[in-house]
């Protein structure tokens, strides 16, 4: 049986060195281009020619961005429409990574099922939202952390708890998305290695596999979603100090 975590090497395609470091191009950055690409053709087919009764791709990209932006209208309130932009990025790009991570025959990869990916996307969410919070509340910012009709006695401790708790926001927003994506990858391989193994009795593991990838699909769309959910959460504490 095949080892199910080798589906999660990095493999260069093209070895590139700039100023001492390792920025060569992987199979990870090629599928990162190719989910780009395939959201930039999404979105510009669905909006290139627009018309007053929308048509299926009009009407998916509409729904999408109608979906991010009562996410925001509902967790940040009425200022979150300037966000629509960047939480619709980050979830259409992170949804593209998910899926397109699940085709068949074709030596598929999924970056977000690595952390330094996942963590490059969650950073970006924490610096918007520190940049944010200090833009509009300046040192108040800080009060976020404090608790109202919080006990003196306990206001060390629970303002150190809230600190805390906010640092390891990109942590675990970055640890939620990849450990997902990797045990639902890990999985689909340990079956599909059961069903080439056992041969004709490999029907069950079959039968299994075809529901785990059913289910996979169902865990991309729900991961990013929760990405966007989170974010919008975020930066409802950035711009609300709630």
């Amino acid at each position: 049986m095949a080892n199910p975590m080798e589906q999660f090497e990095i493999k260069t395609l093209s070895p590139i060195e700039l100023g001492g470091y390792d920025v060569s191009f992987t199979n990870s950055s090629l599928w990162m281009m190719i989910a780009l690409v395939t959201v930039a053709g999404f979105l510009f087919i669905g909006t290139a020619a627009p018309k007053l009764v929308p048509g299926r791709w009009q009407a998916s990209v509409e729904y999408l961005e109608e979906f991010i932006r009562n996410m925001l209208a509902e967790n940040v309130g009425p200022e979150g429409r300037r966000y629509v932009p960047l939480v619709f990025a980050l979830f259409i790009f992170v949804l593209g990574c998910n899926l397109l991570g699940l085709l068949p025959f074709v030596g598929a990869f999924t970056p977000t099922s690595h952390i330094a990916v996942t963590f490059g996307l969650a950073a970006l969410v924490f610096l918007v939202v520190l940049g944010v919070g200090f833009a509009r509340h300046g040192l108040h910012f800080f009060s976020l952390f404090i608790p109202k009709d919080c006990p003196i006695v306990l206001l060390p401790l629970v303002t150190a708890i809230e600190f805390v708790s906010f640092l390891s926001r990109p942590f675990t927003l970055a640890i939620r998305l990849f450990a997902n994506m990797t045990a639902g990858h890990v999985l689909l391989k340990v079956f599909g290695g059961f069903v080439v193994s056992l041969g004709v009795f490999g029907l069950l593991p079959l039968g299994v596999n075809v529901a785990l990838t059913a289910l996979e699909v169902m865990i991309a769309v729900v991961q990013a979603y929760v990405f966007a959910l989170l974010t919008s959460i975020y930066l409802n504490d950035a711009v609300n100090l709630h």
